[in-house]
């Protein structure tokens, strides 16, 4: 599914075959989730395959390092110069690309002493267009940020994506929506939230939530086509029963919501201010800028 004979990833200084790479059994991140990674993409647009916000997923990365306290020289720049390699060594355009930072052997509870960057990427077609999802308030909460640096993207960190995720599959719905230890809406199992009512988005507020670059992407949108948006923190009834909602990600896009605990959204989506972000973001990932997008679709 991901990889095969031929393909090609990044490993430790230098480009190898993925049925070659090999990895240390005693690392940290191997026993601990002590790793940092991103969730990238890339698309074919009218001049060539470009990787949409390169830039701020790498910054993001080497953020998310520092937080951590694993140490990783890699510029911004030298990752997407790498990247754009490990695309054109296997043939790719349309793909999912997944940087991973992952620490040298150390059983100890300390911080890393030398990194290893992966990356690795594989075709990735968005299975969710056109479809709507049916979604579960978890039982699983967010985890505290007064116990996890939640603004970093750490690999030990999604274990609860996996038990809020599956809850949901478990149960027959498509996804999870996560609260916080408040009971504050904070996001899905792996996209930020939005939901829309009598002509406004919501959205909630940082603090408790990994601020996605989809989700700033969805404030750039919104602010180009006059679109009013607030974060704020609330309750999931108060979305239950909204307009519309949307989740928003790398891997997701934005994709609508059918409903929240059987409570269907009352809006047809196509009359929604959601499925015009949908579409400018379809197309803004395609190489088309927010001013092309908002003569295209005519908003005033």
């Amino acid at each position: 599914m991901y990889y095969n004979n031929e393909t090609f990833i990044y490993f430790n200084g230098k480009f190898v075959k993925a049925k070659d790479a090999q990895t240390d059994l005693y690392g940290q991140s191997l026993h601990y989730g002590y790793s940092v990674f991103e969730g990238i993409k890339s698309y074919k647009t009218d001049n060539g395959t470009k990787i949409f916000k390169a830039e701020e997923h790498y910054d993001r990365l080497r953020r998310s390092a520092e937080l951590m306290h694993i140490p990783f020289s890699y510029t911004t720049q030298e990752l997407t110069d790498l990247t754009y390699k490990l695309l054109s060594l296997n043939g790719l355009s349309d793909a999912y690309i997944r940087p991973l930072v992952i620490c040298s052997p150390n059983m100890s509870l300390s911080k890393g002493k030398e990194s290893y960057l992966t990356l690795l990427a594989w075709e990735w077609s968005n299975g969710y267009l056109g479809d709507k999802m049916r979604i579960m308030t978890s039982s699983f909460q967010r985890p505290n940020p007064k116990a996890f640096l939640v603004e970093a993207k750490v690999g030990g960190h999604y274990v609860n994506s996996i038990l809020a995720c599956q809850e949901a599959k478990d149960k027959g719905y498509d996804e999870a929506l996560v609260l916080d230890e408040k009971g504050n809406v904070a996001e899905s199992s792996g996209a930020n939230v939005f939901y829309e009512k009598d002509g406004v988005l919501f959205t909630p507020s940082k603090g408790n939530i990994l601020p996605g670059i989809t989700r700033e992407t969805v404030f750039e949108i919104c602010k180009e086509l006059h679109i009013p948006v607030k974060e704020t923190f609330f309750k999931p009834e108060e979305m239950r029963g909204a307009d519309a909602a949307f989740f928003c990600g790398t891997a997701a896009e934005i994709v609508g919501l059918d409903s929240l605990d059987d409570i269907p959204f009352n809006k047809n989506w196509d009359d929604t201010y959601s499925c015009l972000i949908q579409e400018a973001y379809r197309n803004l990932v395609r190489g088309k800028s927010l001013k092309e997008l908002k003569n295209e679709l005519k908003v005033s």
